[in-house]
């Protein structure tokens, strides 16, 4: 199983570990952010972006006869409340140097069947638990 971790750092700013990598991510100004990182939000259209980019340019480079040079992955969404979410989520790739007319349905179903797009349609519920300072002594070794 996977496991990403995020620490509080104070002030609203929050620092993920995934690997050796680090992001840190704030919040908004209106929660207390300075724009010291991406928002969550923000994060979350990111890694929907970045997982259809790989996975296009994956099979581009694959057929050999697509050209990715200066490919973009837009990715435009809006902010609804009640619950607070994000809609309209739509994602453009941009292939700027190739033709692709014929291949261009292929693309877009290489596209679609990115982890995180897939993740987001088949997602059923997420568990939430909280964990205080007895809990956590409990689980120590």
């Amino acid at each position: 199983m996977g496991k990403i971790t995020t620490v509080y750092k104070g002030d609203m700013l929050f620092e993920t570990t995934m690997g050796s990598h680090t992001l840190l991510v704030d919040v908004p100004e209106s929660m207390g952010g300075s724009d010291r990182g991406p928002t969550p939000p923000e994060v979350f259209i990111a890694s929907l972006g970045t997982c259809v980019g790989a996975l296009v340019a994956n099979y581009c480079n694959k057929t050999g006869n697509i050209s990715t040079e200066a490919m973009t992955i837009d990715v435009t969404y809006d902010k609804a409340a009640e619950p607070t979410r994000l809609v309209n989520i739509k994602v453009k790739v941009n292939l700027p140097h190739a033709l692709c007319e014929t291949r261009e349905a292929a693309i877009k179903r290489v596209a679609e069947h990115c982890p995180v797009h897939e993740t987001m349609l088949t997602l059923d519920a997420i568990e939430f638990d909280v964990l205080d300072k007895a809990a956590l002594e409990e689980t120590a070794p």
